[in-house]
């Protein structure tokens, strides 16, 4: 039986079967990254729920995974050589679980770098940009009377999705006919962007057809309707 008590995070979200793969999550766009890839991939896993508002991702047990104190997180049992791995930020651990079933990734390495490159797209460009928006456009900072921050965000997300919709035109996934990491890292953010965020409106989505296409037919994935959920709520 495998055991997982080396790892201090496991005392405060105990291991019921710890042969599976451990996910310490929420179901954030960064979160539903990893689950919806564990569901594509069909590998047991067990999740684990880290409630921000009980300001878990900062506990000691926590943070003993992710000194970073963000999900999602993993620890995985059948790591490299057949020992457990512990793994934080999210596109990292795409790329792990992609080459550990040599799935979603492309071989070749030309075709590994172009998925590469947009999943880096996403960490660098569309995770911030639209997490901001949403900052100012839902939360605190829709009370701030300055709007100029606001429209700044506005501005660079609708250019965002005006690369997106560029590169979509023709193709049916980001890397074309084959699905893969780069639309499971940014299309949870483009659905929380015009959904969760309420911006639909403000950075006129419905002119970018070809990315409201491919958000469509991601959301049609069972493995995608599945991970979207998880964790669950209690």
């Amino acid at each position: 039986m495998t055991d997982l008590s080396v790892f201090p995070i496991t005392r405060r979200w105990p291991a019921q079967h710890p042969g599976r793969l451990q996910l310490y999550s929420l179901p954030t766009p960064n979160g539903v990254k990893v689950s919806i890839m564990l569901e594509e991939l069909g590998l047991p896993y067990e999740a684990h729920r880290v409630e921000f508002s009980r300001d878990e991702q900062r506990s000691v047990e926590f943070l003993s995974l992710n000194p970073n104190n963000k999900i999602p997180a993993i620890i995985d049992p059948d790591g490299p050589g057949g020992r457990p791995l512990a793994l934080f930020e999210s596109g990292a651990i795409l790329v792990y679980l992609a080459e550990k079933c040599g799935r979603l990734l492309p071989a070749d390495p030309a075709g590994r770098y172009h998925a590469l490159q947009w999943l880096m797209f996403q960490m660098g460009g569309i995770g911030p940009m639209f997490g901001q928006l949403g900052f100012f456009n839902k939360f605190a900072g829709k009370d701030y009377e300055d709007k100029r921050p606001r429209d700044r965000y506005v501005a660079e997300s609708q250019r965002l999705l005006g690369v997106l919709e560029g590169h979509l035109q023709g193709r049916a996934w980001m890397l074309g006919e084959d699905y893969g990491i780069a639309d499971i890292a940014i299309f949870p953010w483009v659905r929380n962007l015009i959904g969760f965020y309420e911006a639909r409106e403000l950075v006129g989505f419905d002119r970018f057809a070809n990315v409201a296409r491919v958000l469509d037919a991601f959301l049609a994935r069972p493995a995608v309707q599945r991970g979207l959920q998880i964790p669950a709520e209690p």
